[in-house]
């Protein structure tokens, strides 16, 4: 069973116009997708089996029902340069079931399938990211999203998180960290590193409008996560 890294996201304002920065580096936007029932839409920038999620709210009668309420996605997403943590990490399985990171709810929301369920982080707090495991799939799927991005970027190497205590991340954080999944550091201010493979050497560092550095090294595979 392999498990991997999906997605994340990132909460911003309405509309995430923090997606400007990303275009005005010569990253390629692709579709973006909104959440019935969920009360967010997205815009959304696509690579090699991953995406990087730009969310927020669109109703906040939504997001704050009984059935959303749980997910913290209005805590994350409401004020999101006041959020604790802005953060989601979305992880993917292949095959007909999945070996579980970390115990979890389940997530049933509207625009799902009959029947299919997302399952969330058990004692996750607001200080460190959402952690969130999607239903599995059988095969891998191909996608039409542009990933022609300016500098050339192949798949995603790896994840680090900066938190501002380390000595209380839950038990499900470590447990991703143990798997070598994502790696947590401390800083200040909540930031998200992303580690590429590519053809080349670039760093991007879109801070104060977005909390994250986007690298792209053509030696990463041979880089500790």
């Amino acid at each position: 069973m392999t498990i991997e890294v999906d997605h994340v996201f990132i909460a911003c304002r309405r509309d995430a116009p923090e997606a400007e920065a990303l275009l005005r580096q010569g990253f390629v936007e692709g579709s973006a997708n909104t959440h019935p029932g969920q009360g967010t839409a997205n815009r959304r920038f696509f690579f090699d089996g991953f995406m990087l999620e730009l969310l927020w709210v669109v109703d906040e009668a939504e997001v704050t029902s009984a059935l959303t309420r749980r997910t913290r996605l209005w805590d994350r997403c409401s004020n999101p340069s006041a959020a604790e943590c802005p953060f989601g990490i979305v992880f993917r399985s292949e095959g007909p079931s999945a070996h579980p990171l970390f115990q979890t709810w389940a997530y049933t929301p509207s625009y799902l399938p009959a029947g299919v369920s997302m399952g969330f982080a058990l004692g996750t707090t607001l200080q460190e990211p959402e952690l969130i495991c999607l239903p599995p799939r059988r095969t891998p799927t191909a996608s039409a999203e542009p990933t022609n991005h300016a500098v050339p970027i192949r798949t995603l190497h790896s994840v680090a998180v900066g938190v501002r205590d380390l000595a209380a991340l839950s038990e499900a954080a470590l447990a991703t960290q143990r798997l070598g999944k994502i790696r947590y550091f401390e800083s200040e201010q909540p930031l998200l590193d992303l580690t590429f493979e590519g053809d080349s050497r670039a760093s991007f560092d879109f801070r104060p409008v977005l909390p994250l550095l986007l690298r792209v090294d053509r030696n990463a595979a041979a880089l500790p996560r």
